[in-house]
């Protein structure tokens, strides 16, 4: 495996959009920076981006102006995962041409129920295509989602087979018992885990992962990059536990409209509530609920 310099907490930056539906891309840097100023790495492009609903060529566009605008690639993990091989290869490649450090990678999502024999023929393809010795490979396991499931035997063939270019997973799966079956196959062999939601951080720590990409980074990257540093503390459980408290708080509201919805909620910039379709942003009383339940358990953000 290579030396990695992402962080071990990172987060699926959710979009701005503009009145015209264009991602505004000073207010997303501007985003990252406050990001970076908590000790959180980035990971544009995921699902919590909407990603899926951003062509591949907006995507690399953006992220290249990112990079020019100050943007460090080396704490930078783009989403380049797609349905077809082609824009998958044409944005892996142009996110290691920028000089990223990893990129999260979902497997081809439209068909179900296809094979490993399949599955492992994409990545392979991909791989090849993009020909770069320096390509990081974090597969995005989200069956929640996808439909599609990353068995321990397509790890298994993956690893072996590119060893060097398979660096980890982002599991979004919510079964521990999977994570920890991961974690014990492959860790050991330099397999970065990173869990997929914060209520699954300190156990994936405890396990020998490396650290947690989650939607609730985007609010609380600070609370969440330091039990990451401090898993091994006396009071990390503690930690948890109010970490655990904000997801519990905004559990109930659909997860993507409520990350941006807080953000404008703190930021006071209404403009952070767009949405693309086929999403929809929240009620006027949906956020008000919404503000309700983060006073209750007195969640703030500063420095936006």
């Amino acid at each position: 495996m290579q030396v990695t310099t992402l962080p071990a907490v990172l987060a699926p930056v959710i979009s701005p959009f503009n009145a015209q539906g264009h991602i505004d891309v000073q207010k997303l840097l501007k985003q990252c920076q406050w990001l970076r100023s908590n000790d959180a790495g980035i990971a544009i492009f995921g699902t919590n981006s909407e990603s899926n609903s951003i062509s591949s060529i907006e995507k690399m566009e953006v992220m290249e102006k990112l990079i020019a605008g100050g943007l460090d690639p080396k704490v930078t993990m783009p989403g380049t995962g797609a349905c077809s091989v082609a824009e998958t290869v044409f944005m892996t490649s142009t996110a290691v041409k920028a000089g990223c450090a990893g990129v999260l990678m979902l497997p081809p999502f439209y068909y179900k129920d296809v094979s490993d024999d399949g599955l492992f023929a994409h990545f392979a393809e991909v791989i090849e295509q993009v020909g770069d010795s320096r390509l990081q490979i974090y597969l995005y396991n989200i069956p929640p989602i996808t439909q599609i499931s990353m068995s321990l035997g397509l790890l298994e063939r993956l690893i072996t087979a590119y060893p060097n270019t398979i660096a980890g997973m982002k599991d979004t799966s919510g079964d521990w018992t999977y994570t920890e079956a991961v974690l014990k196959q492959f860790g050991p062999r330099g397999f970065r885990m990173f869990a997929g939601n914060e209520i699954f951080l300190l156990r994936t720590m405890r396990a020998g992962g490396y650290g947690c990409i989650s939607s609730m980074v985007n609010i609380d990257p600070c609370r969440i990059a330091y039990l990451a540093a401090h898993w091994h503390d006396t009071n990390a459980d503690q930690l948890q536990a109010e970490l655990d408290l904000v997801r519990a708080a905004l559990i109930k509201f659909p997860t993507v409209p409520t990350m941006k919805a807080v953000i404008a909620h703190f930021s006071k910039d209404p403009e952070w509530a767009r949405v693309r379709p086929p999403l929809v942003s929240l009620t006027v009383e949906q956020q008000k609920q919404m503000a309700r339940e983060l006073e209750k358990i007195h969640f703030s953000i500063s420095g936006l």
